[in-house]
């Protein structure tokens, strides 16, 4: 049942490691990563509610959540096949919002899917299973690089994007179409409850329109939806807004700049054509690695943690340690050392990608399920949203343009924020 959100996983593995070293052999400095970001939260925010709410009137063949998870996987292996081979920086970035919009097809209803299978007393160990199934999906995609470097891979594409990250993303787009191809066919899904009011549901949705009536009133039906679940979100939803904001916050702030920062804070690259530069992208991507491994290696032991304090006395503990490992790095200047820290931020996020959902979905109606973990990514997206539209403006204040200090401070900052949270 999660087995194919290893590949999705495997998928933003990829991306989060590679995609700003990718910019900056495309020609990108510090203070532009943040906009060129852009592609992930605005597709997430624009997509995963409309597919939550879409999911939760479909019922065919293939079930309610699956005809999504197949073609997001179809979408987004064919964006992370050619994403390397990009010449230019618009058409890396471009790729870039192909490929989001496709994972977030994919990856939205999975939350959902899990809540449909299982009943609430067996959530919490199904969102860890995912957990599990990301950390082992994302420590092999960080990997990658390396070890093709290891095994005597060099070279680069024309436009200076290493061998190693080239050949790793056309092996990631294989694995993730395989990876959820599997969960479609291998795994069922229990139709609605009661189908009379489920197809007058639908009904109500699509209607006897035609034609551009039919998309427009399909739009207005999915809107208003959207928007009603919005206002009459549960407690619980709200009482978990602020943490969620803050976490992916700080988790944004490291995604963007730890390989820079390990470029340049740790192998002391003065630049993306100075050779250091690439081994430090590598190594940024070990250390990945490293909290995945982590991830998976602990996941198992959170609902136990969890069943013995509460779910939210673990996430509490789990997103110090996370904070902890992101603002040690400023003190750290050798590369077996940094690894280190990852151990802190893979506590912590094995615990974000089970403990919220976990006590989330509890609260939130069957028949909404998609709709409500749609939403739920608002506080996901809206504060990525921010960092990346302001993010840019803010290192240039601070530190002048193109200044390799500032990533390190940016990663600091994201300490910060997990630990607020």
């Amino acid at each position: 049942m999660s087995f194919g959100f290893m590949g999705i996983q495997f998928g933003w593995g990829l991306q989060l490691a590679n995609m700003s070293g990718i910019y900056t052999y495309l020609g990108a400095s510090p203070d532009d990563v943040p906009l060129l970001w852009l592609a992930g939260p605005m597709t997430g925010l624009l997509v995963q509610p409309v597919v939550g709410s879409m999911s939760d009137r479909t019922w065919n063949r293939l079930g309610r959540r699956r005809p999504y998870f197949l073609v997001g996987a179809i979408l987004a292996s064919t964006a992370l096949f050619f994403m390397p081979d990009s010449s230019a920086l618009w058409m890396a970035a471009g790729l870039l919002w192909i490929l989001d919009a496709s994972i977030n097809v994919s990856m939205e209803p999975f939350r959902a899917f899990v809540a449909d299978k299982l009943n609430v007393d067996q959530r919490t160990a199904g969102f860890v299973m995912q957990s599990f199934f990301i950390g082992v999906g994302a420590s092999l995609a960080n990997a990658l690089p390396y070890i093709f470097r290891q095994y005597g891979v060099t070279g680069s594409t024309p436009s200076g994007i290493p061998h190693t990250v080239q050949y790793s993303f056309k092996i990631g787009a294989v694995v993730f179409l395989l990876a959820v191809l599997w969960t479609v066919f291998t795994t069922k899904e229990f139709p609605p409850e009661n189908m009379a009011e489920f197809e007058r549901t639908r009904r109500k949705t699509y209607g006897s329109a035609t034609g551009l009536a039919k998309v427009f009133k399909v739009i207005g039906e999915l809107v208003r939806e959207i928007s009603n679940a919005f206002t009459n979100m549960p407690k619980t939803m709200k009482q978990l807004a602020p943490v969620q904001i803050f976490t992916w916050l700080g988790l944004f702030c490291m995604w963007m700049f730890f390989g820079l920062t390990t470029s340049y804070h740790i192998f002391d690259a003065f630049g993306s054509d100075d050779p250091r530069f690439a081994l430090g992208q590598e190594w940024g991507g070990n250390a990945f690695a490293v909290y995945s491994i982590v991830t998976f290696a602990i996941a198992f032991l959170l609902p136990k943690l969890a069943a013995a304090t509460s779910r939210k006395t673990v996430h509490m503990i789990a997103l110090v340690f996370g904070g902890l490992g992101l603002l040690s790095v400023y003190f750290i200047h050798d590369q077996w050392v940094l690894l280190l820290t990852m151990v802190g931020v893979g506590i912590a996020w094995a615990s974000i990608l089970s403990m919220p959902y976990a006590i989330l979905s509890g609260a939130l109606p069957a028949a909404r399920m998609g709709v409500y973990m749609g939403i739920f990514n608002f506080f996901i997206v809206i504060p990525e949203i921010i960092a990346s539209l302001f993010f840019g403006r803010i290192i240039r204040g601070i530190f002048g343009e193109n200044n390799p200090t500032a990533p390190l401070y940016v990663v600091m900052a994201g300490g910060a924020f997990m630990m607020i949270a």
